[in-house]
This record gives C-alpha cells, structure tokens and sequence, in this order.
C-alpha cells in the first residue's frame, strides 16, 4: 500500500500566509525575508491571507473536494531549527471537516486514487547543509521561507505501484499549473513524501526526495526492503526514513509520529473562517477550463490528433501559446508547430523566460507556409531564430535567405548536380519509386530546407523518366 503526502507551495501568491513579506522568497539573500510575525516573536499576531484561501479552495474544487462550511487553524506542536515559533500553523479535521477539502478524488490511468483531506498551512524554514565531512560539518537556517503559503495534499494509500504514483504527481503538477496557482518546477515548490506498507504491515514513511523520478526510485527501494524482511520473519518497525540519493537507499531517521505526539490546539489567534456560497461560487467561475476539458475540446472542435492534443493541453504554457495565436484555419498547423518544432528550443523554466517568442510569430509563420513563401523546414529554422531575437517572421526569412525555392530552372540546376553524384541511387529509382524520396531529401539539404518539395519531386520525375 502507498500513500501521498504532497506539499505544493502556492508560488503565484505575493504575500506570505499570515504576514506581508514576500511569498516568492527565492530572490533574497539569507534571512533579510523576515519580520516579527513569521519569526513569531511576543506580541505578534498573524492575518490570514484571503487569496491563499480562494488559491486553495480552487485546488480543492480542482481535486472534487468538499469545501466545508467553515475554516479552523491549529498549532501542531514541535521542535526544530527552522521553525521558529516551535509550532506550525496548520489545519486538522479535529472537530468534523474543518480543513480546506476532504473526500475528492482523482483517476489515474482508470484507477480511482482518493484525496483524504487538503490542508493549507506555512511553510517551515529551510535548513542549509554545509561540509565536506563529519567533523566539519555545519548546519545552517534560512529563515525566509518561514510562512510561506503550502497546500498539503493527503491521498488515501490507493496506489498499486510506484510508477502510479509518479503518473499522479505528474498529473497534479500540470493541474496546480492549469490553475495559475504554483509553478511546480522552481526549486522546492512541490514535495512528496511517500508512506508505504506491505501485506497490511506497519506504515514506514519516507522522506528528503527530491524529485518524482526519484520518489519513484525510494519507493520501489522501500517496498523490496519490507518484503525481504517480511520473507525472513524480520519485525518491521514503524518509523520515518529519509532517502539517501547518493547510495539510493533508505535509512532510518526516527520513529513515526502520530497525530497525539503534536498536541495540537485550535490557534486562538485565526478565527473561524466562514466559507460562504457566493465566495464559492466566484471562486468556481474564476477556474480556468479543465485539462481534460480543454483537450476533448482541441480534438472536436479542431480535429487535433489526441497525442498532440494530450501534449497541447497539459502543460499552460503551450496552452496559452496556442490560445492565442490559432485560428479556425490554422489550429492543427500551430498545434503541431508548438508540439514538434518547438518544444526542444523551450522546455524548461529558464528558457521559456529567455524566450522572445510571441503569440504573433507562430501564426504569422504558419501564413507563411499556407501562402507556400516558405517551406515547413524553412519554418522550423526561423523558429530557432525568433526565439531568440524576437524578430518578426517577414523580417528574419528576409535577412536569412529562408525564402522557398520554386524557381523551375535554379531547381533543375541543382537536380542535375544530385542526379551525377548519385547514381546508384537515380537507378534504383527506376525500379523502386519510393527511392526518389531519398533523392528530394538530397535537394533539401543542398538548399537547407529552401526547395519547394512538389516541385522538387516532379522535376525528378520528369528527369528520370518515372
């Protein structure tokens, strides 16, 4: 049996969850994001941020949670460098459904995974390891996440296996995407901690992962480990254990906790928070389409193969690009443009932020290439080029020379050279006309991509005489 726990950083907010400090603490040096409330010093209270309870409230909704009719805040109880109040601000189902959601559910591959409950809580502090070896090694606190506003995302242990589990995340990553609310991929934002028992045996939680591919890894590790000593009537203990990437095993850390060992108490500082219908309702409406919404409606309406629509739509990114830039003309010319030609040249964070491509530019292109003034391999080279420059597409098919080749007599120039120097290959055209795709490739580099293929092809074949 596999369970979740998953806390997603609420990334696109400005504030922090009880204070005015910055939410997007990655920009400042140590400790310089930080003010009395979140250092939690005497006579300091917090206020609850409201648009970290409407970003929550829509992952809820996302997830089909129920939203309960009220909001309650508790302190859970422990000691730690980078907690500075020596509590957290969390929530708790304590007194009936209290917490932002509970109950929701999500399908993976057709299997029905459960979302116990979804809590919205600050983030701790972040510990820094320093030093090369033991005697040397020291442990510093940055104190600038403290607070920051975390959603928590408990599933009920209904994975069957570690790739499910890695499916999942990957599916709520492109949701909380979708919603506007976090960008899963800045460092820290979206951790996953797994528990995982075997044959109903105790619940050992694993932790310190630092990505999906290797929560993936600790938990395959993790379930071989308890079934070996299941095999050999070895007693399983109950306990937390981190994941050690360098030697990908899991050691043990100490022994698990349970809800009573937190001595949670209701925070008297944060009254209850009434959730009422009209809030809801806006909230509801302010929801972007679904992902699955959104491709069901790229295949219908525009005839998008599924594949390229399961792309196109997953990630917000491509989505927008799309969304912007297509018509009912153009919309499979751009979809395949976005998920083909130029999903290498901006498929990470840093080079979508470098990127001057905009909106403008692909449906321009895609003129281009309708109006038959480019070929599609030009276009695929000027898109490397626009990404980088910004320029516009007339501009830079201009300067570059990417202009189609259809001049008759340049392309029988260049065909005769081909025909010289491959003969072999003019041969086995008489006898097997799909060689003759080999041939227009040749004139295709010669002329980096400029050469008008029907063209190209008719001249070969009025030149060979097939």
């Amino acid at each position: 049996m596999i369970g979740l726990e998953i806390h997603c950083q609420l990334t696109k907010l400005e504030s922090k969850l009880f204070c005015t400090c910055k939410a997007n603490y990655r920009e400042f040096e140590p400790n310089t994001n930080i003010c009395p409330t979140c250092m939690g010093m005497p006579g300091t209270l917090p206020r609850l941020n409201k648009k970290a309870v409407e970003k929550a409230t829509m992952i809820a909704m996302a997830l089909n949670c129920h939203t309960p009719q009220r909001l309650g805040f508790f302190r859970k109880n422990y000691f730690y460098p980078d907690l500075p109040k020596n509590f957290q601000i969390t929530q708790l189902n304590m007194y009936g459904p209290t917490s932002i959601g509970d109950q929701g559910k999500v399908s993976v591959e057709g299997k029905e995974i459960r979302i116990r409950r979804i809590q919205l809580e600050e983030d701790p502090g972040r510990l820094i390891y320093e030093g090369a070896s033991e005697k040397t090694a020291i442990t510093l606190v940055d104190y600038n996440r403290a607070g920051t506003p975390l959603v928590e995302i408990v599933t009920e242990p209904d994975f069957d296996s570690p790739r499910q589990v890695r499916i999942f995340l990957n599916v709520l990553s492109d949701l909380l995407q979708n919603l506007d609310v976090s960008d899963p991929t800045l460092e820290g934002a979206m951790r996953a901690d797994a528990n995982v028992s075997v044959q109903g045996g105790p619940r050992v939680e694993v932790k310190n992962i630092g990505s999906f591919h290797d929560l993936e890894k600790a938990i395959h590790f993790e379930m071989t480990r308890q079934q070996s000593l299941k095999e050999r009537g070895i007693e399983i203990s109950q306990e937390t254990r981190h994941w050690d990437d360098k030697r990908k095993i899991t050691i043990s850390s100490r022994s698990k906790e349970e809800d009573e060992d937190y001595r949670y108490i209701l925070e008297g500082d944060i009254p209850w928070v009434v959730m009422d219908n009209s809030s809801i309702e806006t909230w509801k409406k302010k929801m972007p389409e679904s992902i699955s919404s959104k491709k069901e409606r790229y295949i219908t309406k525009y005839g998008i193969p599924s594949q390229v629509a399961d792309v196109l739509s997953s990630d917000k990114y491509y989505s927008d690009l799309f969304e912007q830039a297509h018509n009912e003309a153009n919309a499979k010319e751009i979809a395949n443009l976005i998920t083909t030609d130029m999903m290498g040249l901006v498929d990470t964070r840093e080079k979508r932020e470098q990127s001057k491509l905009i909106p403008r530019h692909l449906a321009d292109l895609i003129d281009m290439v309708n109006s038959g003034k480019v070929t599609r391999s030009s276009a695929k080279n000027a898109l490397v080029e626009i990404v980088k420059s910004g320029k516009s597409v007339s501009e830079i098919i201009s300067s570059t020379g990417m202009a189609k080749i259809s001049d008759e007599s340049e392309l029988g120039r260049i065909i005769d050279d081909i025909i010289l120097q491959e003969g072999v290959a003019v041969q086995q055209a008489g006898e097997n006309p799909q060689t003759i795709n080999y041939l227009v490739g040749k004139v295709m580099q010669k002329t980096n991509g400029k050469a008008d293929p029907a063209i190209t092809l008719k001249i070969f074949k009025e030149k060979i005489g097939i």
